[in-house]
């Protein structure tokens, strides 16, 4: 029944994101904010909302492994699986701002999150830090998306999926919005709850849970998403999409978490997050290398998720 009462949580916490997205977007349209804001603003945070959910949802409930897990996880899995698997379909152009400035913001921030952890604790202060550093990153953001620093294909691409929101009438629109947080907070307690049930019968500890069935879990739109985008041959955003999900995860997921309630970790989980900045700093190297990410390197980085995992589940 846990693992029913799982797949059910992930349902409310994935289509509660969605209609979300839905009715924060058709708002901001109303409104008349520009189809590139809502894209870089709306529509990217609704990505975040199900790590988000189960992370503020396990802080609250204790389960600090698990809420520092689920980031670490998700992020594992967008480097490794997402764009491992994204490479090996087909070449992955990289943008040359990605390489000067979002993915190495992407590896100071993981660095710091590193070395706030090293006491074993997140106060609500680095918290704080990193909810100052995500509203930079956002308005820096939305800036160079205004002075054209997109290129065309990426900007059509962005605009394209804000144009397919649909305006609904305000009393609707805050329907959506409403029935869309209650899924996402609903999803997020059913997915904590049946996820420290299943650690608890079998054993497992909520850290290892956190990294693999719940990280997986909430990472899957995204995963599917790039793959549909790379099979119609859209392969421009790809690494921008995973570098800009990561960084929402430490700052705004971990951010919101930590400074709600602080957060203690084991060793394990330090050692996890270590292990994320080993790999970030492997994507920068593979993505300078040729401007691009090729199969080979994705070979690489989905047999490290893997040999990683193994070594996860039998510590």
């Amino acid at each position: 029944m846990s693992f029913i009462f799982l797949i059910i949580g992930f349902v409310f916490l994935i289509k509660g994101a969605d209609l979300f997205v839905e009715g924060a977007a058709s708002i901001a349209k109303k409104f008349n904010v520009p189809a590139m804001v809502i894209g870089l603003t709306v529509v990217a945070m609704g990505t975040s909302a199900p790590e988000a959910a189960v992370s503020i949802t396990s802080s609250l409930a204790g389960q600090n492994d698990m809420s520092v897990a689920n980031v670490v996880g998700s992020n594992f899995f967008n480097i490794l699986v997402v764009l491992g698997v994204s490479s090996i379909i087909a070449t992955l152009p990289v943008e040359k701002n990605t390489i000067k400035k979002d993915a190495p913001f992407l590896l100071i921030v993981s660095g710091l999150l590193f070395l706030f952890g090293i006491n074993l604790r997140i106060s609500r202060v680095e918290g704080l830090i990193f909810l100052g550093l995500f509203i930079y990153f956002l308005i820096n953001t939305v800036k160079n998306a205004k002075n054209n620093a997109l290129d065309g294909e990426e900007e059509a691409a962005i605009t394209a999926e804000v144009e397919n929101v649909v305006e609904f009438s305000i009393p609707k629109t805050i329907l959506l919005s409403v029935i869309g947080i209650a899924g996402i907070i609903l999803g997020g307690d059913m997915v904590v709850d049946s996820a420290t049930k299943i650690a608890t019968t079998l054993g497992m500890s909520a850290n290892l849970v956190g990294l693999t069935i719940v990280a997986v879990g909430t990472s899957l739109p995204e995963f599917v998403t790039s793959i549909v985008a790379i099979r119609k041959g859209e392969t421009e955003i790809a690494i921008g999409n995973v570098i800009g999900s990561n960084l929402f995860n430490i700052l705004l997921v971990l951010g919101l978490a930590t400074s709600i309630k602080p957060i203690t970790i084991s060793m394990f989980a330090l050692f996890d997050i270590a292990f994320m900045v080993l790999i970030t700093i492997l994507l920068y190297l593979f993505m300078k290398k040729n401007n691009s990410l090729v199969r080979k390197q994705g070979i690489i980085l989905v047999a490290i998720y893997i040999v990683y995992m193994v070594y996860t589940i039998i510590r």
